[in-house]
């Protein structure tokens, strides 16, 4: 293999040597338990203290103590839309509105309040896979909990409106959650300024460890206790925390967001070189819009051959690629994401999602540009679908 390219980011970052190196102290040196009153116990506490006093400034939430450290997006989405849907409840409030291709540990969690009697609505996302401001506004009710809208979609990138939709929610007095997994560390983040309630991420997104994340909950709000059996995290959520990760989080998150407008401009470049060339190929069409998109994110389809044999024969040729989100990535299903933008089942078959982040170069877009198209050529040459395709196209 002479090349090898990482093109799966949006899945998960190689952690930064930066972040690296903030760590290691904490997992030989500072290893004391941070609720024990022993000084190595107290270094640990202050450790947390600043990262989460780090992060909250970073994302300009009001206060460090809105900051609450959990397992990773999975987690934090669960307790968010969990917690804010038992509020709810208290007051006769059990209507929950959504969108259609959110990340699945949403979609699975409202499934799951489904079934213990709360309504759910989820909003179309249109072909450019943005949810309408006065789709929301119609969709509220008085007995409306909560909107969970993510910030940017997982597989297509597309980045939604959420200040103009957290604004709407609050008119009618309903709790605003986003799942910002994608959106934390890829592009600017304010908390204050897009005025939402509640607030997922994940550190593995942005060149931080795995197994760490936060939510951030506004001042006000008393979610209820996602683990019982200990003071941490407020009393909120039980069990010592995982001090090396947390410290990896908060150096990660400062490194990605000091070189944010650098390598945006860059990721921007490559996204759109790619597009506009992959574009040239017969029956391609990007998914999602254009603009309102994460810099790195490349997401296409492919007419008459499947997503599954494209990955494989680019795995041969040293790309890591995907057609869709890691979590579902064993599923013959095509995805829910594409399903819900309006493609048919044998388009969103034949789907590629190239992520890229600062570790990505120009010469990476170039290899990949030399090597897809005589792949397309080679699968839609085996395919009875193509072969379909052309033969409908003589008629």
């Amino acid at each position: 293999m002479s090349k090898f390219v990482y093109a799966d980011n949006a899945a998960t970052t190689k952690l930064s040597a930066r972040a690296f190196e903030a760590m290691k102290p904490y997992l030989t040196e500072y290893y004391g338990n941070p609720s024990s009153l022993y000084h190595i116990g107290a270094q640990t506490r202050q450790a947390v203290d600043n990262a989460r006093a780090e992060i909250a400034a970073l994302l300009n939430a009001s206060k460090p103590n809105e900051i609450f450290f959990v397992s990773g997006g999975s987690e934090a989405d669960n307790w968010a839309i969990k917690g804010a849907a038992e509020i709810g409840a208290r007051k006769g409030k059990k209507h929950i509105i959504s969108s259609k291709f959110e990340h699945h540990a949403v979609l699975h969690t409202l499934e799951y309040l489904e079934k213990h009697g709360y309504e759910i609505t989820l909003l179309d996302v249109h072909e450019d896979g943005l949810v309408r401001p006065e789709e929301l506004e119609n969709a509220l009710r008085d007995d409306t909990a909560l909107v969970t809208i993510m910030y940017a979609n997982n597989e297509i990138g597309t980045i939604q409106p959420i200040k103009e939709l957290a604004a709407i929610a609050h008119q009618h007095k309903v709790l605003f959650h986003t799942d910002a997994v994608q959106a934390v560390g890829s592009i600017p983040v304010d908390i204050q300024d897009l005025g939402v309630d509640l607030l997922s991420f994940s550190s593995h997104k942005f060149h931080g460890p795995k197994g760490v994340g936060g939510l951030y909950i506004r001042k006000g709000i008393r979610l209820p206790n996602l683990i019982h059996g200990g003071a941490q995290e407020r009393g909120l959520r039980a069990g010592t925390e995982n001090i090396p990760g947390i410290v990896g989080t908060a150096e990660a998150l400062k490194e990605s967001v000091e070189n944010m407008p650098e390598r945006n401009a860059r990721l921007e470049k490559i996204r759109d070189k790619i597009m506009d060339q992959l574009l040239k190929i017969d029956r391609s069409r990007v998914n999602g819009d254009r603009t309102h998109r994460l810099p790195g994110n490349v997401n296409m389809c492919f007419h008459g051959l499947e997503g599954e044999s494209l990955l494989l024969m680019l795995d041969l040729k040293g790309v890591e690629a995907s057609s869709g989100s890691a979590c579902t990535s064993g599923s013959l299903d095509p995805s829910h994401v594409l399903l819900a933008i309006g493609l048919p089942h044998e388009v969103a078959h034949g789907s590629l999602r190239l992520s890229f982040s600062d570790e990505n170069t120009e010469e990476d877009a170039d290899y990949i540009l030399e090597i897809l198209p005589p792949i397309i050529d080679r699968l839609r040459s085996m395919s009875p679908l193509w072969e379909k395709i052309i033969s409908s196209d003589k008629k």
